[in-house]
């Protein structure tokens, strides 16, 4: 398992590598110079040029890219090319804290509201809570979460005043506000994804449930709640976990668009805004973060996978 684990972290080391020259490069193919936009104003071509050179941007690309590189690895991402020059690293910290508390209260949502309604699709095949939950997951898939977070805050911020509407609260600051500010926004996300996560684990459960030796367990009379919970349950998870891993890149996207409704000024929100000013740098360090979150969780999934089955071991 060490031996597996090492290999992975080293793939996905690689990966990361590969994303990053990418961005690099593709960033600098896109139409236009970010100087000459910034100082559109001056108009004076001699201080877009001093500026260039004072930035590194008048070197040859690949000058630019070693130097990126060297820094990176080093830890230093640089610096943003706008207003007070901060550092892309401080800028990070700042917003990410906001992009993975929404993301992960969302997953927690999705989850909360998945797993019961899967299981009692799966356990009550065509019936008429099967066929609610069916209806309802697919409601859900198809409400864009903009939307769905335009209504929740007509709904439970405008009309009923329940709960704030835009902004974000640190946790530092009590957990409260920043549980508050985090209620819509969740459930803005984490609906679309929840549908996708109880769709497969009522497909995953029937076919467990339809299982030669689930046939067997129940004709030895346990009860229906240690069959389902014990036998079905863990054996169905399986297939769900890789969902989970997969869809969590949607629900990350979600976050992205979720944050402008509510003004969150998360990772999503600056990534965005540092793509319409061409702010190379933080446009780099931010893919670069949201590459190594993709990456490092496919790799705890593929742990989940031993924990949940103990048959499952990887060979280095």
């Amino acid at each position: 398992m060490t031996g597996y684990l090492l290999k992975r972290t080293l793939g996905a080391l690689l990966v990361m590598f590969v994303v990053a020259t990418l961005v690099f490069f593709m960033l600098r193919l896109v139409p236009g110079d970010p100087i000459a936009a910034m100082l559109a104003d001056v108009g004076d071509p001699d201080a877009v040029d001093e500026i260039r050179r004072k930035l590194g941007l008048d070197q040859p690309m690949y000058v630019q890219y070693g130097k990126w590189l060297w820094n990176a690895v080093q830890g230093d991402l640089g610096n943003s090319i706008y207003g007070s020059r901060v550092p892309v690293g401080q800028l990070i910290a700042e917003s990410l804290p906001r992009t993975l508390s929404l993301a992960l209260l969302s997953f927690f949502v999705a989850i909360v509201i998945a797993v019961p309604a899967g299981l009692i699709a799966a356990t009550r095949k065509n019936s008429g809570l099967d066929y609610a939950v069916t209806f309802v997951a697919f409601l859900g898939l198809s409400m864009p979460d903009f939307w769905l977070a335009i209504l929740l805050i007509i709904v439970f911020a405008a009309n009923l005043h329940w709960l704030p509407a835009i902004g974000y609260v640190p946790l530092s600051e009590g957990f409260w506000p920043w549980f508050s500010h985090l209620i819509l926004p969740s459930i803005a996300v984490g609906t679309a994804f929840s549908a996708i996560v109880a769709r497969m684990i009522r497909s995953s459960m029937l076919e467990v449930l339809n299982a030669e030796y689930m046939q067997v367990a129940r004709a030895k009379g346990l009860s229906e709640y240690t069959l389902i919970m014990r036998h079905a349950f863990p054996n169905a998870l399986i297939p769900v976990i890789t969902v989970i891993g997969i869809a969590f890149a949607l629900l990350m996207s979600g976050a992205v668009v979720v944050e402008n409704v509510f003004a969150i000024k998360g990772l999503g929100r600056l990534l965005i805004q540092s793509i319409l000013n061409r702010d190379y740098p933080v446009v780099q360090g931010a893919i670069l973060i949201v590459s190594a979150i993709f990456v490092f969780s496919n790799l705890l999934v593929d742990v989940l996978y031993t924990l949940v089955d103990p048959r499952i071991r990887y060979q280095s």
